[in-house]
């Protein structure tokens, strides 16, 4: 390892707290930068940025300059981490940051270049190492600035940190390239599934005669009331959260003890075949087949439907396009999308032989069975290039960057 001098992030950088709308005059109107204009690769994503009328007073002390490094220091979520980091590139017009970030300004631009700098935090983002500086509190993550401004920066001569830089940027343009491939590949892999579903459920519809939801399935809905949940044991209640377009997976579903699930349960204890639909919210139509006799409950704006015909054959169908179009026709709510038990019930489906079901049933299993294993290999080069771009970095502040020949991805 190359022996470099480090100083600290709080020496190294002056920092900024994020502007508030204010309501003194004069205003000024700007752009504000937000937590919804990082992306996930460290970039900034100008394309939604919001204008907003602010105190000119409080602008004068936050308006962002030319390489700046703006820091999320709030929000993220359960499985998302606060601190990505992005470069405010823009030498035109009037930008400030939201409340919920930070600026970092370096104090001597011969020291350290932002390029440089922004790289070095974007590492330790990718790293997990930011997430070890983290509070939560309802579901909101903080970071906590005092330990972050603890993190050694190591600063080689500001040759080499230019040198270190265009390498990443060129090791990251090959990464980026073979990630839009993967991303393409597995896109078109579900896209293969998605085609040969619609089309079946097309056919079906011009040859065999139809029949609403309601004749074939028994429909039943949950309980319209919030349980008490229980921190350990007892048994998982299906939420909407939980039903996801496949088998259902209660395994991070909350619990509720016996007397609330005995009560939840009255009307239907699931058995294998069954199928669970999310009436409601941004999931809503998404329905999962139950695989297990696992005992579990469903929670609020969730139905039970017992289907009479072949029950794969009924999952597929409410997971097609031609389901889709016709819940969409019957849904009720802009903001908050929700589809009735009657409109679920009038729902039309073809319904072919118990022979042609069973048939079009194993068609489908085992095309989708190849499709899951394309998607497994495209998610699985995914995974191994975000790794790739960690094994990079941590080369590159390392000293261990000896060449400035970027390998095949």
């Amino acid at each position: 390892m190359t022996k470099w001098k480090s100083k600290k992030l709080g020496e190294l950088c002056e920092f900024g707290n994020g502007l508030w709308t204010g309501k003194k005059p004069p205003f000024q109107k700007v752009g504000v930068i937000r937590n919804t204009n990082f992306t996930k690769d460290g970039k900034l994503d100008d394309t939604d940025i919001v204008y907003l009328d602010v105190e000119q007073a409080q602008f004068a002390k936050r308006k962002l300059h030319y390489g700046d490094i703006i820091i999320e220091k709030s929000g993220g979520g359960p499985k998302q981490p606060v601190g990505r980091v992005v470069i405010f590139d823009k030498t035109d017009g009037d930008f400030s940051f939201s409340n919920f970030t930070s600026v970092i300004r370096i104090k001597n631009k011969n020291e350290a270049d932002f390029n440089y700098l922004h790289r070095y935090l974007y590492f330790e983002y990718v790293s997990g190492a930011t997430e070890k500086m983290q509070s939560h509190s309802t579901g909101i993550r903080n970071l906590k600035f005092d330990d972050y401004k603890e993190i050694e920066i190591p600063l080689p001569p500001l040759p080499e940190q230019l040198r270190i830089v265009s390498i990443l940027d060129e090791c990251f343009a090959a990464i980026d390239k073979a990630k839009a491939n993967a991303e393409q590949n597995l896109k078109n892999a579900k896209e293969l599934f998605e085609s040969y579903l619609q089309g079946v459920f097309e056919k079906n519809s011009k040859v065999h005669h139809k029949k609403s939801i309601g004749e074939v399935c028994d429909l039943i809905d949950s309980l319209h009331k919030t349980p008490k949940y229980i921190k350990v044991g007892g048994y998982p209640m299906v939420r909407v959260t939980e039903i996801k377009k496949g088998i259902l997976d209660t395994s991070s579903a909350l619990r509720v003890d016996e007397e609330t699930y005995r009560e939840f349960s009255k009307k239907h204890i699931p058995k294998s075949g069954d199928i669970v639909f999310s009436r409601v919210g941004a999931s809503f139509g998404v329905s999962s087949i139950v695989v297990s006799d696992e005992p579990f409950c469903l929670g609020q704006n969730t139905v039970f439907i017992i289907p009479k015909i072949d029950s794969y054959y009924c999952y597929y169908f409410l997971n097609s396009q031609e389901a889709r179009d016709q819940m969409n026709k019957l849904v009720a709510g802009a903001a908050q999308p929700t589809i009735s038990l009657k409109s679920i019930k009038e729902l039309t489906v073809a319904i072919p032989s118990p022979k042609e079901q069973k048939t079009i049933v194993s068609q489908l299993d085992a095309l989708r069975a190849k499709t899951q294993k394309l998607e497994a290999v495209y998610q699985k080069k995914l995974a191994n290039l975000e790794e790739l771009k960690k094994s990079i970095l941590e080369k590159a502040f390392a000293g261990e960057l000896k060449t400035e020949k970027v390998l095949a991805v």
